[in-house]
This record gives structure tokens, C-alpha cells and sequence, in this order.
């Protein structure tokens, strides 16, 4: 049998690793989903869905499958996760990478408010504007429930979990987005700042540029740190060079 590679999965960078694993016979790849979008993106190759029980739980699962080496590729915020799969992957004496893509910067001509959490978007938020588009997922969104005063715009991919502020409009939405398009939703629903957490990537950065064209404030929640132990590298191909590295192969 080829080393068993487990990736918790979930992002773009998870979908990449595992289209370039899948045709390549040294390596068995099998992707992890936590289940909290019911119409994941396209993945290729052998998947499961569904938590593992903490630590204790992911550890058995790598004994009882055999796996070899854990490639954590979950979201930037998935910090529990994280946590989880490297303490795991310590209880299994196996090797454990964190596949993280870079997070965004501001450039000179952006009006960034950088926040530690959503609670403190949400203290931040009324001394910038009324009229906002919350970007920051469909989880968590009571922390801007009490904000009586102001008009939500929430785009997610799926619906989000109440309690919601008074004045919300809901667009569900999955990206990439074009800058032609988020300028125009921009204007069209007279926004006047935006919510983001900073997530990094292509995707849906382009809302960042439009704001930034139109002059608006960001509320940018920041990443939560990783684990000190955490061996990380920023796209999928640094993944197969630690993969090379551990006489795993790549393509």
C-alpha cells in the first residue's frame, strides 16, 4: 500500500493539494470536510465528512486508517481545528504540516480598522458607518445582533445562524468575485464600510480593492495565532515539497 495522506480540508488550497495528489499513485490521499456547508466545492479523490471527536478521536481515526502524515488546510480561522489535528497527529507519532495562505495587507491608500474578533467589529462598527456588508461567514453573526441602528448587508455562502441584527438583507453568494461586480453591489446598496475577516487569497479579495476605490473604511478581524509547534507553508506547493521531503513523492 502508498503512504496514506490525510488533508482536513475545506479551502481552495485543500482542493489544489488534492487535485495534484490524485493521479499520482505513490501517495493514497483521503480529504476531510467538517460538514458545515452542505454543497462543498468540486474535490477529487476519496472524502470524508464530519467532526472526529477532538483530538482523541482524530488520533485513533489516523491510527486505525494507517495514515502516515496530516496536512491541516482548513480555514485561516479554524483555529480549534488546527489545535486539534496537531496535537492528534502528535498522540499518532506522525508528521503534521499547517497549509495556510498568506493573509492580506493594506496598501498606503486603505482605510483599515484591524479588530481582534467579531465582538469588536461590532463595538467599532457605529463610529464608521450605517450602512454595512458583513463578509465574515455565516457563524458568529450574534455579535452584531444588538446593532439596532444600523442596516446589514450579509453575504455568505449559506444562510447564517441567528440571532441577526434587526435590519439584515441576506446574499448568498459563493466566490471568486469581480471587481466590476463588487464596486456595483457596493454602490447599488449604498454601503459605507465593510466587514471582513482576514482570510487571505484571490477569491474574494477584490471587495477589498473596490472599497478601497470607493474610499470606504474595512473592518478587518485578524487571524488567530497558530500553535508554536505549527510547521507551516503557504500554497499547495510547498505541501509537496514537505511531501518530497518525507519520501512521500509528489507529482
Amino acid at each position: 500500500m502508498p503512504p496514506h495522506l490525510l488533508i482536513l480540508g475545506g479551502t481552495t488550497e485543500a482542493r489544489e493539494l488534492a487535485a495534484a495528489l490524485a493521479t499520482h499513485p505513490a501517495v493514497r490521499v483521503t480529504t476531510s470536510l467538517a460538514g458545515r456547508v452542505t454543497r462543498p466545492g468540486p474535490l477529487t479523490g476519496d472524502t470524508r465528512t464530519g467532526g472526529f471527536g477532538g483530538p482523541e478521536g482524530l488520533s485513533d481515526w489516523l491510527r486505525t486508517h494507517r495514515v502516515d502524515a496530516l496536512i491541516d488546510a482548513t480555514h485561516p480561522f479554524a483555529r480549534r481545528i488546527t489545535t486539534n489535528a496537531l496535537q492528534a497527529a502528535r498522540q499518532a507519532n506522525i508528521p503534521a504540516l499547517v497549509l495556510r495562505r498568506p493573509g492580506w495587507h493594506p496598501t498606503p491608500d486603505d482605510d483599515w480598522h484591524p479588530v481582534p474578533s467579531l465582538t469588536a467589529a461590532a463595538t467599532v462598527l457605529p463610529t464608521l458607518g450605517t450602512r454595512v456588508l458583513l463578509t465574515t461567514g455565516r457563524l458568529g453573526l450574534a455579535a452584531f445582533a444588538a446593532l439596532e441602528n444600523l442596516h446589514f448587508l450579509v453575504r455568505s455562502v449559506e444562510p447564517p445562524a441567528p440571532p441577526l441584527p434587526p435590519h439584515t438583507e441576506l446574499l448568498l453568494a459563493r466566490g471568486p468575485f469581480a471587481l466590476p461586480d463588487e464596486l456595483n453591489l457596493l454602490r447599488a446598496h449604498r454601503t459605507d464600510v465593510l466587514v471582513t475577516k482576514n482570510s487571505g487569497g484571490d477569491a474574494t479579495a477584490p471587495k477589498l480593492t473596490a472599497a478601497r476605490q470607493l474610499g470606504l473604511p474595512v473592518v478587518v478581524v485578524e487571524r488567530p495565532p497558530l500553535p508554536e509547534d505549527a510547521v507551516t507553508v503557504p500554497d499547495a506547493g510547498g505541501a509537496l515539497g514537505w511531501l518530497r521531503a518525507l519520501g512521500m513523492g509528489s507529482p
